[in-house]
Order: C-alpha cells, then structure tokens, then sequence
C-alpha cells in the first residue's frame, strides 16, 4: 500500500487555478490551520472558490488567504470575524454566498452522498429564498438547495493510521467528516500517526477510503 503520509507543502500542490476548496472546523475548532498556511505561503493558485463555515479571524491563515486576492467566491454561514470576507460581500471584488449553518452542512452532505439537492423550509420568506427554486408539499413551501463539492478539502483530525483511517474528537468533527465525502481529493491534518489496526474500528469518524494525503503536525 503507498504511502498517504506526505508534507503540507506537497499536499497543497495539488492545489490548481480555478479549484474549489473545502476548510473544514469552526474558527480555531478543528480548523486545518497548517494545510492553509501551507496554500498561503507555497501555492500561488488564484481564482478560487472557498467552501467553509466560517472564514476565520485575523489570526488564522485562513484570514490571509482571502485577504490575497486569490479568492473568487466563498460558501460560508459565519464571517463576522473576518473584516476582508465583509469588504468583499460589500464592494462584490468577489462573490460571497451565506447560508444558514445545517443548510451549508447539508449541501455539502449531499454533495457527498451523490444527491441532486434537498428540500428545507429553512429560509423561506427571507433573502435566503432569493434565487432558489420553490416547492410546495402539503401546502408548506420548501427551498430546493443544490449540493456542494470541491476539487480539494483540507480538514483536522487528532489521529490517522496508515490506511487514513481517522479519529476525530469532539466538536472538531463539526465540518470535517462531512467534507471528507465531498472533495475530489482529501487531505488530513492530523496531531497522530499510527499503524493501520491500531485504531479501533468503532473509534474511526472518516473510513480511510476517504482520505488520500496525510499531513502529520507537532
């Protein structure tokens, strides 16, 4: 079996003009912050589409990696921590797209799963709807929202084996096991590396199956 263990440098080569990325986490929770500063500082790729909950503060690189320009559109729910994200939405330099939480989690759920959309009702009647197909079902009006994907998805982990195989604690799960089904290629920031069988199999948030580059940290 090859290896999956690679440096943060290689893994965000595969980065490409034009790419969609998914960041997994919520802010600090579970937020791959050396795989992006990796895409900050080796990766000069522009044109980009971010898909993440949040767009992060100015203390994280996900921050520098808007503020560069290179960023075309954002799927996010949360960015009032990042000012850049809120001067792009405001001047339109690029096109920033906001979603109730569980309605951007979805998407990229079913992004995953091979879905051709969801129906929520969550945002009918708001500027959510705006844009968006209706349906009625028994006489209440649902929003068709489409799924997401991406070419690439960096996420967190605390621990990986050597199949990929992942363990992911507590509220860092948030958006990192969804978006490691919905990205072309998937890279894990992990804190530990073990052998495969050394994890127990009840423990394993995202089947190696999933995972194709690993990035060890600390």
């Amino acid at each position: 079996m090859k290896s999956k263990l690679t440096t943060a440098q290689e893994a965000v080569s595969r980065v490409k003009e034009g790419d969609t990325i998914m960041i997994g986490g919520f802010l600090n929770g579970g937020h791959p912050e050396n795989l992006v500063k990796a895409l900050v500082e080796t990766n000069s790729a522009g044109d980009l589409a971010i898909i993440s909950n949040d767009t992060g503060s100015p203390d994280l690189s996900i921050y520098q990696l808007v503020k560069s320009g290179r960023v075309k559109r954002v799927f996010a729910s949360y960015i009032g921590l990042n000012p850049e994200t809120g001067r792009l939405l405001m001047s339109g330099e690029a096109a920033v797209q906001l979603f109730p939480q569980g309605t951007l989690a979805e998407k990229i759920r079913a992004g995953g799963a091979g879905l051709g959309g969801f129906l929520t009702p969550v945002g009918v009647g708001t500027v959510v709807e705006e844009g968006k197909k209706k349906v009625e079902i028994d006489d209440r009006e649902y929003l068709l929202e489409m799924p997401l994907r991406a070419n690439v998805a960096l996420i967190r982990a605390r621990q990986a084996d050597e199949a990929g195989n992942l363990v992911i604690n507590g509220s860092s799960r948030n958006f990192n096991i969804v978006m490691a089904s919905a990205a072309d290629y998937v890279i894990a920031e992990v804190d530990e590396y073990v052998k495969t069988g050394e994890i127990d199999p009840n423990h394993v948030n995202v089947p190696g199956i999933f995972v194709d580059a690993i990035v060890k940290v600390g």
